[in-house]
């Protein structure tokens, strides 16, 4: 097949793929929203063009569909490989836009995947937290998210989410409609790269401790608000 067919193919496989996906996700949008009264703040840090990485704190299975509350553009999630364990669900996942990632070790398949995401100006959803946690306290993040910010220049948005913990805790196989508050902060612009397009390793920590930091202001406001119901 010449890359020109390759190309043709490609497309005609997105705009398939948009065809499912964004009825699909009107559809979630709308449950989601009336289920779980969610209340989502600062939305408008959102960028409505070009690439950026999206990074919710993660306490719920239903964060993901939270998530997609913040911007009516097209979300990539990555997610662990074991939910394409269950066929059934994997096509699912991959018709919102999922795909898998091995969290085993590093996943270079997986970071070359998000990477090609943002290079084409899309939005990438990726929970640091790397599984969902439990408590109040934000702990250490994977670094993830920040180096693919340096390697692509796009900004890192922080989002607390307050609530689906007592929707669906870890481990639940029922969800309670119990209100949602989402807190939307500003993005995080990652330094520029060196003239030799190294990303420097410290420069990587340094921002994943300012996500860090964002995401626990974040996640406090969210979780007080849903306390306070």
């Amino acid at each position: 097949m010449t890359p020109t067919s390759d190309g043709h193919v490609a497309a005609t496989a997105e705009a398939m793929s948009d065809r499912l996906y964004f009825p699909l996700r009107s559809v979630l949008r709308g449950i989601t929203r009336l289920y779980w009264r969610v209340d989502v703040r600062g939305a408008e840090h959102v960028p409505a063009q070009g690439p950026v990485i999206l990074c919710p704190v993660h306490r719920s299975f239903m964060d993901f569909l939270v998530a997609a509350q913040v911007t009516r553009r097209k979300l990539y999630y990555m997610a662990k490989d074991d939910l394409w364990h269950n066929a059934r669900f994997g096509r699912f996942l991959d018709s919102i836009g999922a795909f898998p990632v091995d969290r085993t070790g590093a996943d270079r398949q997986a970071m070359a995947r998000s990477q090609a995401v943002l290079e084409r100006g899309d939005v990438l959803v990726l929970f640091p937290e790397g599984t969902r946690r439990a408590g109040p306290v934000i702990e250490e993040l994977h670094e993830g998210a920040a180096f693919l910010a340096m390697r692509t220049g796009a900004p890192v948005v922080p989002i607390g989410i307050g609530g689906t913990a007592e929707a669906m805790p870890k481990g639940s196989k029922f969800v309670r409609p119990v209100k949602v508050h989402v807190v939307v902060g500003p993005p995080i612009a990652p330094p520029q790269r060196s003239q030799r397009g190294r990303v420097p390793r410290h420069q990587v920590h340094e921002l994943t401790e300012q996500l860090r930091t964002e995401l626990q202001a974040l996640y406090d406001e969210a979780d007080g608000r849903a306390a306070a119901r």
